[in-house]
């Protein structure tokens, strides 16, 4: 059932289900734990299943100051601390993926599942650069050009229409937990983890490419890569019969009757 817990001073809902061996699964951006019912429906007759809220997402408060994804792995690093939660099997989706590298990378994994994850920085054309700089010097100038009110109001029409979506719809401080995010490469942090990877991915995800993923399976020293026929960044609710088979099979020896 859901629950909360009062975590770096932040109220954060949770559902917690089942026994055996601790799972953790961790949504991506602009999602909630409820993306994760089935999967952990699958595993609470095996597993003790965690499934959060990450903080600014679902039914959790938002980080009182700009995080990046080191800010949210401490925040678990917390979590676990406080549930008593050690050497976990750790799964997660698009910015939970993010979480999940950089925990896995520094502390105990029994097993790492990443789901169409993010974490590499992108490649930009040209054109967004130029966006991008063209916007932080409007941005600075213009107040002196129109004033503070009306460069306030002229900015905020160019974000509704440039921005991505998840931009949009996020509230000032998880804008720039956003922006921060998306800049932070964890290439670096890739060979640091020891656990077997499991990394599934839909072969039409725009969002986090399976380029993407076939640069964690070089990186990630024990790291096998599944790719789903006709699925796109959420694979494993497109296809979740095949995701579940795929992931039951990867679990087999950790279920707490072997």
């Amino acid at each position: 059932m859901e629950q909360t817990q009062i975590v770096k001073g932040l109220k954060i809902n949770f559902k917690e289900t089942g026994e055996g061996k601790p799972v953790v699964l961790l949504h991506g951006w602009g999602s909630n734990l409820e993306a994760f019912t089935r999967v952990q429906q699958n595993l609470e007759s095996e597993f003790h299943v965690f499934s959060i809220d990450l903080p600014g997402f679902g039914k959790s408060q938002e980080p009182n100051e700009v995080w990046g994804v080191y800010e949210y792995t401490a925040f678990i690093e917390e979590f676990f601390k406080l549930k008593n939660i050690n050497n976990p099997i750790l799964a997660g989706h698009s910015y939970g993926g993010r979480i999940s590298i950089v925990y896995a990378s520094r502390n105990p994994v029994l097993k790492l599942v990443l789901l169409d994850s993010a974490g590499i920085k992108p490649h930009r054309p040209l054109s967004y650069y130029i966006k991008i700089y063209t916007y932080k010097f409007v941005r600075a100038v213009l107040p002196y050009l129109v004033g503070r009110k009306k460069a306030n109001e002229i900015i905020e029409n160019y974000r509704k229409q440039a921005g991505s979506s998840d931009y949009k719809n996020a509230s000032a401080i998880m804008r720039q937990v956003l922006v921060k995010s998306v800049n932070e490469d964890l290439k670096a942090e890739m060979p640091n983890i020891k656990a077997p990877t499991l990394l599934v991915w839909g072969e039409n995800d725009t969002a986090t490419p399976v380029s993407d993923a076939k640069t964690m399976e070089k990186l990630i020293p024990n790291a096998g890569l599944v790719v789903l026929k006709n699925a796109g960044h959420f694979a494993f609710v497109e296809k979740l019969g095949e995701f579940l088979i795929i992931l039951n099979n990867f679990l087999q020896p950790d279920k707490k009757n072997s």
